[in-house]
């Protein structure tokens, strides 16, 4: 059966829409979404093609699941992340599920081991809006520790169909954010670049790709579907890279590889904006 979002979540719309631009809109979105999911925390991220997320809002009982925002995910660890993926691949406004998007050994890459496994993080529905070319909303609502529990099928649902409301207020409200001018960031060269000058590694763009995949968490048939080649061809390459880098395991990958994302592009500027606290409405409009 359907689930009806209640008369509460009408409620509770209306006011997030009459404190569009104001510095409620925030609290009151959480509201919103309280009532649409019951998501344990939040963040709303600006992803833009070149440099960081911007951090519009976010909110969380549990410390953890924000705790490395700036010092890991913000410092380039959000170049493994899938929705960051998405966003890069132009996806259509909707509402993206992390187990839908995920690549398929997600769960024993490094990144999810040492990164998001500390977040305590057990589920995300992220809904994406398109601001403008080389910029999109990201609205993403999480279950973590504190709950312990995934988003029913209900839930679910009820935020698909809600995908035209919440994309118009989230466009409505953060319509002034603009991003920074400039080319899809290639990846790939700034690791080339950053392993050279760090550790006089000269990889191959081959390598510097494979190696992404592999954190990101791909296994070597994906990797072969997304380079088009073998899986046979795939396993040349990562032993390859492997040697290149004096390395045996992924967890040394992730080990060598990160501190390189974030010093990949250093230098470019990032904005963010305050936590939304507890029964706080302290979250200033950017639309304005």
């Amino acid at each position: 059966m359907t689930l009806v979002p209640p008369p509460v979540f009408e409620d509770r719309l209306g006011h997030a829409i009459a404190t569009l631009g104001q510095d409620g809109f925030g609290a009151a979105l959480w509201e919103v979404f309280l009532a649409l999911a019951r998501p344990d925390n939040l963040i709303v991220l600006g992803y833009r093609d070149a440099g960081p997320p911007i951090v519009l809002l976010h909110r969380a009982e549990n410390p953890r699941v924000f705790a490395r925002l700036e010092t890991t995910y913000l410092a380039g660890a959000y170049r493994l992340d899938p929705y960051f993926d998405l966003h890069l691949g132009r996806a259509a406004d909707g509402a993206y599920r992390i187990r839908d998007i995920a690549p398929d050994a997600f769960q024993r890459s490094r990144y999810f081991l040492e990164y998001f496994g500390e977040t305590t993080l057990v589920d995300e529905i992220a809904f994406v809006a398109t601001l403008t070319e080389g910029l999109s909303l990201n609205l993403c609502l999480g279950r973590d520790a504190g709950s312990g529990k995934l988003f029913s099928t209900g839930e679910a649902a009820a935020c698909q169909r809600l995908v035209p409301v919440i994309s118009a207020l989230a466009r409505a409200h953060w319509r002034g954010l603009e991003a920074d001018a400039g080319p899809v960031e290639d990846t790939p060269a700034l690791l080339i670049e950053a392993a050279q000058r760090r550790h006089g590694i000269a990889l191959s763009p081959r390598q510097a790709m494979v190696a992404l995949l592999i954190l990101r968490g791909h296994s070597t048939p994906s990797i072969g579907l997304r380079l088009g080649v073998s899986p046979q061809t795939v396993k040349v390459f990562r032993k390859q890279l492997y040697r290149r880098c004096g390395l045996s395991s992924q967890a040394e990958l992730f080990s060598l590889m990160l501190p390189l994302l974030k010093t990949a592009g250093a230098g470019q500027p990032w904005a963010s904006m305050p936590a939304l606290g507890r029964g706080s409405e302290g979250i200033s409009p950017v639309a304005r």
